[in-house]
């Protein structure tokens, strides 16, 4: 059953769009993904802009540059090898399988990610907008190790609280907009129940396997590939992810901006003439550089 869009979403306390399914993208041959874009979810991705599901065998895009937002690595477990990440702030480390790197670049910031020589690199590139407000700020990063992640086992499911919180479980705090980004493995017949935030939008994806989402009365599919997006409406509002067959899952929440989106590739902006400005600073080299 899906949850059509009509005028009397408002009395319904989840509010369910799609499946979608992501756009194949491959560049080079070492890079290869389906790619998820704002616009396929008529704003209910929003804060997301962007999510590439990637594996990358090879370097593939070079030193680039960011602006006005966020530019978020989440590593999957089943990585091989290390991901190596240098970024204009100074930072250079090799992330391992299941870590998270969040670049929140601002004003701006240069930045390049790549497989170390026979590494494999499996997961997710997020975009994540900035408000107008913060498109200015100064950058700011975290690196969140696997390890330091909290992890919610039960009733055959596994849960990697990667950022945010879920149920009273916390795990580390992003640097810029807060959110919560759970990686969900469900054996067969496994289940999880999130506690769902008033007024926060969600993106929920199947990596792997199948899945079904029990929100709001309704019971919707999730298959291999796919993503949903929910806008939640009321307090005491839950998600529940399950599985017969056994999946892998991936949740990521946040408030929605309800802002104007103007992107040029990795630049994003609120408007045509802040993106032209910020399109001027990088022609300027105003964004710093690489060590």
């Amino acid at each position: 059953m899906n949850i059509r869009e009509n005028r009397d979403q408002g009395s319904l306390r989840v509010v369910v769009t799609g499946p979608i399914e992501g756009h194949p993208l491959r560049i080079g041959a070492g890079f290869a993904a389906s790619s998820f874009r704002h616009e396929q979810f008529a704003g209910r991705m929003d804060p997301l802009v962007m999510v590439d599901h990637y594996t990358m065998t090879e370097p593939t895009f070079g030193p680039h540059a960011h602006a006005g937002m966020s530019a978020v690595s989440i590593l999957f477990e089943d990585s091989e090898g290390q991901f190596h990440n240098r970024d204009s702030l100074g930072n250079d480390i090799d992330l391992e399988p299941g870590d998270l790197y969040w670049l929140a670049a601002g004003r701006g910031a240069v930045h390049d990610e790549r497989p170390r020589a026979g590494a494999r690199t499996h997961g997710l590139q997020v975009f994540v907008n900035l408000p107008a407000r913060l498109e200015h700020a100064e950058p700011d990063s975290l690196h969140v190790r696997a390890a330091q992640m909290p992890v919610v086992e039960g009733e055959g499911a596994r849960v990697r609280v990667v950022l945010g919180e879920t149920n009273g479980t916390a795990g580390a705090r992003s640097p810029a907009l807060p959110m919560t980004i759970l990686d969900a493995h469900l054996e067969g017949s496994g289940r999880y129940t999130h506690a769902l935030p008033s007024g926060v939008q969600v993106w929920v994806y199947a990596v792997d396997g199948e899945a079904e989402l029990a929100a709001s009365g309704s019971t919707l599919r999730l298959e291999q590939g796919k993503a949903r997006a929910l806008r939640v409406n009321a307090a005491g509002a839950s998600l529940e992810l399950r599985s017969e067959s056994g999946a892998h899952v991936v949740l990521m929440q946040g408030e929605p901006l309800g802002e104007p989106i103007v992107q040029r590739g990795p630049f994003v902006m609120s408007t045509v003439e802040a993106l032209e400005e910020v399109t001027a600073a990088y022609a300027g080299v105003d964004f710093g550089s690489l060590l």
